[in-house]
């Protein structure tokens, strides 16, 4: 729910255009469910994105900076693994992948 979120968040910031959020799931090989979370918010710099997972860094003028290295906590409490990628030509897209075991 958190990177959904982010994505509104970052889009509302956004003048003229369309705006675009998009989750999906894929499968990631036979022992892994990966979800990804994509948005139309504003350009991205490369040292944004290698931050993103840091406490207390926070891309919004407004943002505490948690939000995102509790989520990652989460996840690797479970085994997966969070990362961001930039998307062309604007923001970013979060991606999940966790263990698929116990999962029929």
């Amino acid at each position: 729910m958190n990177l959904v979120m982010n994505a509104v968040e970052a889009m509302s910031g956004v003048d003229g255009g369309m705006r675009e959020l998009r989750i999906a799931t894929v499968g990631d090989g036979e022992d892994h469910v990966s979800i990804r979370v994509s948005d139309s918010g504003p350009l991205l710099e490369p040292e944004c994105l290698k931050r993103f997972f840091e406490a207390f860094y926070s891309t919004k003028p407004t943002g505490m900076g948690i939000g995102l290295s509790i989520c990652r906590s989460i996840i690797e409490a479970h085994e997966g693994r969070i990362w961001a990628t930039a998307n062309v030509p604007r923001s970013a897209t979060l991606c999940i992948s966790l263990p698929a075991s116990g999962l029929q």
